[in-house]
């Protein structure tokens, strides 16, 4: 694996590539379930050059979805929770237990989507950011809630606290 890390408005990502080329991690500065960097490899700046492109047109509001090559590692629950998250619409957001409904699990199963929801590996590209509280509240968010506000403003979002 290898790694880069690049500006954000929202403070430095460190972008992971797997082995065969595709983004593993999409991690931010002091993001709660960071893995150890050196668990990344070798720092290059020059990889991921598709996933930084669109991370620009992004964050310069000229980009609403993603579609760059994924590697995602975790358990077979979590990879069904990340593949949900991927279908919530951009300026959009849902709950936990919604969230939990789409995918035909019983109600009260949202704090185990919330828990696989915080195991994201690849936030922004897959949008963790997009999932509330039950009461319209903002709730956990491994890179911080401030970050999670600014990333729900940022697509016009409206969300209460």
């Amino acid at each position: 694996m290898t790694y880069a890390v690049i500006d954000s408005p929202i403070g430095p990502l460190t972008l992971v590539a797997a082995e065969s080329g595709e983004l593993a991690g999409l991690y931010m500065e002091k993001q709660r379930h960071l893995p150890p960097v050196e668990t990344f490899g070798l720092r290059d700046d020059s990889i991921l050059a598709t996933v930084k492109q669109q991370l620009a047109e992004y964050f310069a509001g000229e980009r609403t979805t993603f579609d760059v090559p994924l590697k995602l590692t975790g358990t077979p629950f979590q990879q069904r929770v990340w593949e949900a998250l991927q279908d919530i619409p951009y300026g959009e957001v849902t709950t936990y237990g919604q969230l939990g409904a789409s995918l035909g699990l019983v109600p009260g199963a949202s704090r185990a989507v919330g828990l696989a929801n915080g195991k994201n590996p690849v936030s922004i590209i897959v949008p963790c950011h997009r999932v509330i509280g039950s009461t319209g509240s903002l709730t956990g968010y491994g890179g911080g809630l401030d970050r999670k506000q600014r990333l729900l403003d940022h697509e016009r979002a409206d969300v209460l606290f």
